[in-house]
């Protein structure tokens, strides 16, 4: 084993550089995408702990999905959060993979680019629609007699910026229609459907997306219309996303498919050279049609 570990350490690492020197380059063409995605992400936060200020408790509104679902209780609300950590870490991992695995079919920068474009438009969504109407909200602390259910006024303008966190971002009430959980794990399925290589990963991806859902409303976290919506409004939102959005090229033509005869290490670094000059020269192997 020892063996082993020093003699695939130096190849592990060489591949990671070459990687690294392609997305890297990536990243200097579409840092401004990025970093514009990432900001988004805190101005969908603070619009969602605005709201909390304008939500007004009131009486749990008749929902088809807490007739049928049982209620889990404040004491297991946490499944649900446990199944989205893993979704989300998941799909993290997975964007990463290019790094360290041969087979490969996305670029890291890329398909994050894409990945925060489905985000940011469904967040734009979301933003109208829960300042639009504000239903009382099912969640324990949001329920009335509750001291989280309503919000004072803010002392300083610093504590809306800076959105109580991080108890603002969990005890957040108001921002319903709709769920926020729903559109993360969504737009990771979709991708990884579209994009991903094992079959069985992705049935069972569907899979959690779907027990996802049922623990929401069980936790009584989100209403029955704030799940269904996400469904298909964030299914449609890829679908015109991918529509207008230039095709990321393909790497599994280059990468994926099986030499005639081993490579040896120098063939190997060559091959992530020619890919690198490539890309540079803006003819990558995926582009082709």
């Amino acid at each position: 084993m020892p063996f082993y570990v020093a003699r695939e350490a130096p190849k592990l690492w060489r591949k990671i550089c070459a990687e690294t020197s392609i997305e890297v380059s990536l990243f200097a063409d579409n840092w401004k995408l990025l970093l514009a995605g990432v900001f988004f992400q805190y101005l969908h936060g603070l619009a969602a702990h605005v709201v909390h200020y304008l939500h007004r408790p009131g009486p749990t509104l008749q929902d088809a999905g807490f007739f049928l679902i049982p209620e889990l209780g404040e004491d297991k609300a946490y499944m649900s959060e446990s199944l989205f950590a893993f979704i989300f870490f998941s799909f993290i991992l997975w964007t990463f993979h290019p790094f360290f695995f041969q087979s490969k079919r996305i670029y890291t920068v890329l398909i994050w680019c894409r990945v925060l474009a489905y985000l940011v438009a469904c967040q734009i969504l979301r933003i109208i629609t829960f300042y639009a109407t504000q239903l009382p909200g099912p969640n324990y602390h949001c329920r009335e007699g509750s001291k989280l259910a309503r919000l004072p006024p803010p002392e300083s303008a610093l504590e809306v910026i800076l959105i109580n966190f991080p108890r603002g971002a969990i005890y957040g009430c108001g921002d319903l229609i709709f769920s926020s959980h729903m559109i993360f794990t969504l737009v990771y399925v979709l991708t990884y459907q579209k994009y991903g290589a094992r079959r069985c990963i992705k049935q069972f991806a569907w899979f959690f997306a779907v027990i996802q859902s049922l623990l929401i409303i069980a936790s009584r976290k989100h209403y029955t219309v704030d799940i269904v919506v996400a469904w298909y409004t964030v299914t449609l939102i890829v679908f015109f996303v991918d529509k207008k959005v230039p095709e990321l090229p393909d790497r599994s033509s280059a990468s994926t498919s099986p030499p005639l005869l081993p490579l040896s290490t120098k063939d190997k670094d060559s091959k992530s050279k020619e890919e690198h000059n490539k890309f540079l020269n803006g003819n990558s192997a995926g582009n082709t049609d």
